[in-house]
Parts: structure tokens; sequence; C-alpha cells
């Protein structure tokens, strides 16, 4: 009897273990995903920055841009209110 429990209760261990492998692989798998996507995308901005050099200027100019507009708004948003 006690030799039947015992093989129940290795057999619910290596369940959990199976089970456990499984979510830890599943993690594995999505942060290795993200690095890819991180990896692909410096490589994309090294290449577009050799390609052009005055591009982070431009993007700065952009920003610049971007921000004020976005405070110009606010400003008139609180005049309307």
């Amino acid at each position: 009897m006690a030799e039947s429990e015992s093989q129940e209760e290795n057999y619910d261990d290596r369940g959990k273990k199976v089970d456990n492998f499984e979510m830890d692989m599943e993690e594995l798998v999505a942060k290795m995903e993200e690095l890819t996507v991180r990896v692909s995308w410096l490589a994309f901005d090294n290449i577009a920055l050799q390609t052009n050099p005055e591009l982070p200027r431009s993007m700065q100019h952009l920003e610049d841009v971007y921000l004020a507009c976005k405070e110009q708004m606010k400003k008139r948003k609180e005049m309307l209110m």
C-alpha cells in the first residue's frame, strides 16, 4: 500500500516538474523573442545612422517641433476652458 502511494507521489511530482519546465521554457522563449527584437532594432538604427549621418539631427528637430506643438495645444486647450 505504501509503495503505491509513493508511486503516486512520484507521478504527481513529475507532473509538477513538467508543468514548471513548460512554464520556464515559455518564459525563456518570450525573453529571447524580446531580445531578438531589440537586437534587430539596434542593427536597423546603426545601419540607418551609417547611411544618413543627418538622421539624428533631423529626429531631434522633429522632436523639438512636436514638443513645441504639444505645448501650444495645451495652452489653447486651457484658454478654451
